[in-house]
């Protein structure tokens, strides 16, 4: 194993193009309950932007390397690891401030879990965060059932993408909202039932055509802004509006006036809490979710693939909204 390696660093916020070096720097060393991980590849994130920016719930150290979540190769493990040896290939999120914008990086062992053999290694990168999310919001938080209707916003990213795959599994009728035409042939070949381009029509009108003016059973919203606004208004007696994140930038103030007289739950989905706090669901979910990718229903959506050295081209593409599925990084 080398003793040096290159990585990406960010000395101060901002936007990644104007803070982030590409540097070598030392190997880092595991701590006793830590994985050193060889990187084989790494799913970039929205957060990844957040904390580039220093917008993101957790500021790690600066210098940080980013890169959250990763597909790698165990090289060594502190002294307290048992259930890991060298050489097993892993996915699960980094011990920031160790990314995996790097050859080498540094995940927890409560952190890491086997790397579904149904996926390569780019594909693999990209399942834990996404599905984990997306699994926990349809089925811990919204208790979503067949037959229902399940609406996704940011159908094309790679939240949606993944719900719409798990919405689809769980027997739902899937519309997606997208932004765009190339977006919305995306949603479609994924398996949503209905697609909504946003640029061209009313999600409000089109949802409730759709639904005979019912509305959705289930909103799944990484969006926030206008797309939390008019979730309110199509949204079914007795549903269930998800709140997964604000990648439009606008963290919505709803009137609870409007949940009470409409009768809909607004239900917070914050995965890092399982995490914490029931490490044991995190691990079942994983164990679900590689049974489904066996048999072919979680296929994470791959909209490139990046060398390490445009991983900030990357994470520009993903603040500004212009990628569709989940964008990789191979050092």
């Amino acid at each position: 194993m080398a003793a040096v390696m290159r990585a990406w660093q960010v000395a101060a916020n901002g936007e990644p193009g104007d803070v982030m070096s590409l540097v070598e720097t030392e190997v880092p060393t595991p701590g006793p309950n830590q994985l050193l991980v060889r990187v084989r590849a790494s799913a970039l994130n929205f957060p990844d932007v957040l904390l580039v920016r220093g917008q993101y719930q957790v500021r790690p150290p600066l210098p940080f390397t980013p890169g959250v979540e990763l597909c790698g190769e165990v090289v060594a493990a502190g002294a307290e690891v048992t259930g890991f040896a060298e050489g097993d290939r892993v996915i699960g999120t980094t011990a920031l401030p160790s990314g995996a914008l790097a050859e080498y990086a540094l995940v927890e062992a409560a952190d890491a879990f086997p790397a579904p053999a149904a996926l390569d290694d780019v594909q693999a990168s990209a399942m834990h965060i996404a599905y984990q999310t997306g699994w926990f919001s349809l089925h811990r938080r919204a208790r979503l059932q067949a037959g229902e209707t399940l609406l996704i916003h940011a159908g094309a990213g790679g939240v949606g993408s993944a719900a719409i795959q798990l919405g689809k599994a769980a027997g739902a009728t899937v519309i997606a909202v997208v932004g765009g035409a190339a977006k919305a042939e995306v949603a479609a070949k994924l398996g949503a039932d209905l697609v909504i381009d946003r640029r061209e029509q009313d999600f409000i009108k089109a949802v409730k055509a759709a639904t005979g003016g019912r509305g959705a059973d289930v909103i799944f919203d990484p969006v926030g802004g206008d797309a939390y606004t008019g979730s309110a208004k199509c949204v079914a007696f007795e549903g269930r509006i998800l709140v997964v994140g604000f990648a439009g930038g606008t963290v919505p103030t709803p009137g609870l006036n409007h949940a009470l007289v409409k009768n809909y739950s607004i239900v917070g989905v914050h995965w890092g809490l399982y995490r914490q706090l029931d490490p044991a669901l995190v691990v079942q979910a994983h164990e679900t979710l590689c049974g489904l990718a066996a048999d072919g229903v979680v296929q994470p959506l791959i909209g490139g693939v990046l060398s390490l050295d445009e991983a900030v081209d990357g994470l520009t593409r993903l603040g500004a909204g212009e990628t569709v599925g989940r964008l990789v990084v191979r050092p």
